[in-house]
This record gives C-alpha cells, sequence and structure tokens, in this order.
C-alpha cells in the first residue's frame, strides 16, 4: 500500500498549558476526500494548523508521503503540494484580484500546471468580473472563490478548506461545493472542514469526528448517516 500523501500519527498540541491535540491519527491518500467535522473548539484548526508546521506537536508525527515532517518549516511542507483555503480567507485586502491570484501561480511538485490563471477564471467567472477590485472591495462568497482560486493556482496534490462555506449564503455555498466537486473530480485530494453534514457526505470518501482533540468516529459517510445519535451529540445536527 502507498503511503499517505499527508499523515498525523498520535498528535498532541498544545497552546501553552492547554491540551488540544489529544493523540489524534489522521492519514489522507492521494484523490481522497476527507470530512473533519466537530463542533467549535473541538481541535479541527489546531489539527490543520499542525499538519501544515504551523504549530509543532509535543507528540507524535507528521508525515508527507512517509517522510517524517514533524517540526519541517510550513513552506517546505507547502512545496509538497499542499494548499489551504483558510479560515478568514487570509486575502491580501490592498492587492487587487488578479494580483492576488497571481502571487501565487507556480507549477506543482512535478512541474505541471493543470490550474492557470485562465482556467481559475473560467472556473469562478465572478472573479474574472472584478479583476481591478481590491482584496477588501469582494463580498465574503468573492473572498472565499477568489481562496481556493489562489490555492488552486499552487497546483497542489492536496488542498485543504478550513470552513469551507462558513457565513455564506445559501446560493454562494452552492457555487463553492460546485467548485470543491469539480476540484475533487480533477484528481486532487481535499481535506474539507463544513458543518453541512448532508452536502459534505455527497463528497467525502471518508469523514473524520473530533470531540475535545480525540477522534471519536473514523468512517465512511454512510456510517455516519447511520447513527443519527452519534450526529445529535457530537455535530448537534
Amino acid at each position: 500500500m502507498s503511503a499517505a500523501l499527508l499523515a498525523g500519527e498520535g498528535l498532541h498540541s498544545y497552546y501553552g498549558a492547554s491540551h488540544v491535540l489529544r493523540g489524534v491519527d489522521i492519514a489522507i491518500a492521494p484523490g481522497e476526500t476527507l470530512g473533519l467535522m466537530g463542533r467549535n473548539g473541538m481541535g479541527k484548526t489546531t489539527l490543520i494548523r499542525t499538519l501544515l508546521g504551523l504549530l509543532k506537536p509535543r507528540r507524535g508525527e507528521v508525515l508527507v508521503d512517509g517522510e517524517r515532517m514533524t517540526g519541517a518549516a510550513p513552506s517546505r511542507i507547502a512545496r509538497r503540494g499542499i494548499g489551504l483555503v483558510p479560515e478568514g480567507r487570509g486575502i491580501f485586502a490592498n492587492l487587487t484580484v488578479k494580483e492576488n491570484l497571481l502571487l501565487a501561480a507556480r507549477p506543482g511538485v512535478d512541474g505541471s500546471r493543470p490550474w492557470t490563471f485562465e482556467r481559475v477564471l473560467q472556473s469562478f467567472p465572478r472573479l474574472s468580473e472584478r479583476l481591478g477590485h481590491g482584496g477588501g472591495q469582494l463580498s465574503g462568497g468573492e473572498q472565499q472563490m477568489l481562496a481556493i482560486g489562489r490555492a488552486l493556482l499552487t497546483n497542489p496534490r492536496l488542498l485543504i478548506l478550513d470552513e469551507a462555506t462558513e457565513g455564506l449564503a445559501p446560493l454562494i455555498r452552492q457555487e463553492i461545493w460546485r467548485i470543491v466537486a469539480l476540484v475533487r473530480d480533477s484528481g486532487i485530494a481535499t481535506l474539507i472542514v463544513d458543518k453541512n453534514v448532508a452536502h459534505l457526505a455527497t463528497l467525502a470518501d471518508r469523514f473524520l469526528v473530533l470531540v475535545k482533540g480525540s477522534v471519536v468516529f473514523s468512517g465512511t459517510p454512510a456510517a455516519l448517516l447511520a447513527d443519527p445519535e452519534l450526529m445529535h451529540r457530537h455535530l448537534g445536527v
């Protein structure tokens, strides 16, 4: 069996004295879509930060393609083909839409460029109408489109979306889900944090549910949906 594209083994992460992750195991295979779920404050963003080198675990290992990357600089992990759409989007407000996109453009780890500036604009027609607008002038939905487009221009093997549709209007959420499905179907692995269990279940190969920094469920969407008591207790649905 080939190594996971990105994995964490026995991760324990802290903020000061606060023990946030408690022995988390996670693995994302090439081309796989994993839904990461849990109520607010359960460790989802901390897990992403740990996997990306933004927070060093006190115990456990981070691996990319089976190679130990624990403690590696975030830039080194990103260069292995991992793109992030962060919670809050991280748009450069004083740069134009075009500048926000082009600053990220680079070939993938194999030298190919399946995602080009032109392809991103075709996928997000709304952005093509706002190329000269400043990032800070965009609506929340437009900023999310820009953040996804910017991450795709790094030509990642894995795209991580933290709170993919949080706070967006229903029509904009549908547009974001459309592009996420397009990304998945193109063969890019995806790790998606979102609260919409029903919609995420149509995209994900597996679910991982965190409660107080520990994994309480790991399995298929069908298995999760078949356990309404678990969903109600841990996800509030």
